[in-house]
């Protein structure tokens, strides 16, 4: 994981007033995980097949009366783009 680019991510959530709830990593060792824990506090570290650091910031709005598993669901749906931008998997064309 490059700890500069994701910073660069964070301050980006930040200057839009957007907060950075999730962070996608591959499995790192002990000392890569306790350093990103740290510089990333409070937010949630979630094991992924890929580290979630495109040079930009993927979001999703969510309505305040949506269930915590419609939110799971775009979440989801989210990473399984991420993982097809960052393979170089072709798209659906839905």
């Amino acid at each position: 994981m490059n700890i500069e680019l994701a910073q660069q991510i964070l301050s980006t959530y930040e200057k839009h007033g957007w907060k950075l709830r999730r962070l996608l990593l591959r499995g790192s060792t002990g000392n890569e995980k306790q350093q990103i824990s740290e510089k990333f506090r409070p937010t949630a570290i979630v094991a992924a097949e890929i580290d979630a650091e495109q040079p930009y910031a993927l979001f999703e709005t969510f309505e305040a009366d949506e269930t915590e598993e419609d939110r799971e669901e775009a979440r989801r749906e989210m990473e399984n783009r991420m993982r097809e931008y960052a393979l170089g998997a072709p798209r659906n064309n839905r």
